[in-house]
């Protein structure tokens, strides 16, 4: 035997330390329909305090750094056992050749880890402060933030690299942006 969802009133009694997060209510207007009203839950103030501690931009700016800086070193693991410059003309035995690609492996997984860390940390600097200062969340933050990062780590080749380095880096941003949809 089956219920009537539109005349059912009540809900089953949520647990004592569980908070409901939807209310159902039935549609008395007879039209067979019903209505789902969703409580609105108050965050804690432990979450208040967390979100306070991520709006931070130095935090968030070290933490994109870090986690910039671990994929960096993942991707540098990986790439780094692709790659195979061992010469034929040079006899090495199998453990010569072991412990030769696994430096070839941590220095190239130590250089990607620092360029990583340091573009997540420029990137997500610009991004906190520009946001911060404009008061919006938008795609414009974005592309300040790309064009920042991409011309501070290309300064070193110059004006013309650093003018390229903004564009590209602010146009990848966008693409990725566009791509994740954050912004509306």
């Amino acid at each position: 035997m089956s219920e009537d969802p539109t005349t059912n009133t009540s809900a089953a009694p949520p647990a004592a330390d569980a908070a409901p997060s939807v209310e159902y209510t039935a549609n008395e207007g007879g039209g067979g329909e019903s209505n789902f009203v969703e409580a609105i839950k108050l965050p804690t103030p432990e979450e208040i305090r967390g979100q306070d501690i991520w709006n931070n931009c130095a935090v968030r700016s070290v933490a994109s750094g870090v986690m910039g800086g671990g994929l960096g070193l993942a991707m540098g693991l990986f790439l780094g056992a692709l790659d195979n410059p061992i010469m034929h003309e040079v006899e090495m035995t199998g453990r010569q050749q072991f412990i030769y690609t696994a430096k070839q492996m941590g220095r190239r997984s130590w250089g990607s880890c620092k360029a990583f860390a340091v573009m997540g940390f420029i990137f997500s600097a610009a991004e906190c402060v520009v946001e911060k200062a404009r008061a919006k969340h938008d795609m414009t933050n974005t592309v300040v933030a790309g064009c920042a990062t991409g011309g501070t780590l290309s300064a070193k080749g110059g004006p013309k690299a650093a003018c390229i380095g903004c564009a590209g880096f602010a146009a990848f941003s966008v693409v990725i942006e566009k791509f994740l949809d954050r912004h509306e």
